[in-house]
């Protein structure tokens, strides 16, 4: 499948704001059932731009503005070309072993109820890993809502869980942090979904989890559908949880009140015919 991505980021501000610094985590990187053809970030305001690794092996981009700005755009334009892989991740750029995936971490800790959740999950059935996963993977779609909107940085795995409602974010923290609980190595997954039967802009990108799998290793989870990881999903950056894996991050100084606004399209692409 070819995927084609329009992602535009706005931020207006009530004064200018100084010293604008903003952390991208933007650009998908090539691995097994993932080749990027083509990709462009574009801020609207002159400035610098360093492209760097962070810990976990993503691609991070440093914006420096150069002067105070009343807005901010930063502009993502690309095409990914993907393969079905079962949700099977291989050929990713790996920085840290393994049991690091263990670690608590601010928004996907398992409290007593996510725990005795997590538990009730192993109780139903084969305890063997795989299986486990994908009873989880059903339990957090059929008990936990999925309603699309504004996510907050600061929403744990437990207030979604107790809430019984929450973004793609959300959902991927719960099952995060019971997949931990389960001592399954589990991260988050910041990226794009295709979603074949909507045309619309989505207003906001894709989240879901990867754990570990003996035998297969990182396998993707998509608990806000329900499925595994398919050719549908473009996977941009991983993290301990959304603080580690957020598209955009940044500082100001001044500037007032912010507002901001996504605008996202992720359609299918045709791929050129040879004759």
């Amino acid at each position: 499948m070819r995927i084609r991505v329009f992602h535009e980021t706005n931020y207006t501000y009530e004064q200018p704001a100084r010293g604008l610094i903003q952390l991208l985590r933007l650009r998908p990187r090539d691995h097994d059932g993932q080749y990027v053809r083509r990709w462009r970030i574009e801020p609207s305001v002159d400035g610098r731009i360093s492209e760097r690794e962070d810990g976990f092996g993503n691609v991070t981009h440093w914006f420096t503005a150069d002067e105070p700005a009343d807005a901010l755009t930063i502009r993502v334009t690309g095409e990914v070309d993907t393969n079905e892989m079962h949700g099977i991740v291989r050929g990713t750029v790996e920085r840290l072993p393994d049991v690091f995936y263990l670690r608590d971490s601010d928004l996907a800790t398992a409290n007593a109820e996510l725990q005795a959740f997590a538990k009730s999950v192993v109780d139903e059935g084969d305890s063997s890993v795989l299986p486990c996963l994908h009873r989880l993977l059903a339990a957090v779609f059929d008990t936990v809502a999925f309603e699309p909107g504004p996510a907050s940085a600061s929403t744990t795995a437990a207030q979604s869980f107790a809430a019984g409602k929450g973004v793609c974010q959300d959902l991927a923290h719960i099952f995060i942090a019971a997949a931990r609980h389960l001592e399954i190595p589990a991260r988050y997954v910041s990226g794009y979904f295709f979603h074949a039967d909507s045309e619309e802009d989505l207003g906001s990108g894709h989240a879901w989890a990867e754990a570990l799998v003996p035998g297969l290793g990182w396998v993707g989870f998509d608990p806000a559908n329900g499925i595994a990881t398919t050719e549908a999903h473009i996977r941009v950056a991983i993290g301990l949880d959304y603080l580690g894996a957020a598209p955009i991050r940044g500082s100001r100084m001044g500037g007032g009140t912010e507002t901001l606004e996504v605008k996202l399209r992720v359609e299918q692409a045709q791929a050129a015919v040879q004759v």
